[in-house]
């Protein structure tokens, strides 16, 4: 009989789990990722490649750039912007396979070239040549 009830009690600690060491750990945890990861984040080290693009092509190619003051030229011609999605349709329809090439002044917003980009597309061309300065020329 007091075999039975030594055993009746071990069987009782033996069902009562303490979480207390586990819930510990588990915050002891989420507080370092949490000091850790903001911090890794902005150690990132990130080289940018450097901007040395192929030659422009020499021939098939027409050029649509957009100034400081916002005007849009067509090969060194001043266009508005209903002229510019028509003779793009025209130019595209012409030849195919032309290549445009988009340059923008430095001093342009964003939102200006990203809007030139999208007027290029109801045009025609869905593939638009970015022309940059090198790093040299500067």
């Amino acid at each position: 009989m007091r075999r039975r009830r030594e055993r009746a009690r071990s069987r009782e600690s033996i069902d009562e789990i303490n979480v207390t060491p586990l819930l510990d750990l588990t915050f002891l945890l989420l507080i370092a990722f949490m000091i850790t990861m903001p911090l890794m984040e902005y150690g990132t080290q990130v080289s940018p490649p450097e901007m040395n693009s192929s030659e422009l092509p020499d021939n098939n190619f027409k050029s649509v750039s957009l100034t400081g003051r916002g005007t849009i030229l067509i090969d060194n011609e001043p266009v508005t912007d209903a002229e510019l999605i028509e003779k793009l349709k025209n130019l595209k329809s012409a030849n195919p396979k032309m290549q445009l090439l988009l340059r923008a002044d430095g001093s342009c917003s964003y939102k200006d070239v990203i809007g030139l980009m999208a007027k290029i597309r109801n045009g025609g061309f869905k593939d638009i040549t970015l022309v940059t300065q090198g790093e040299s020329s500067k």
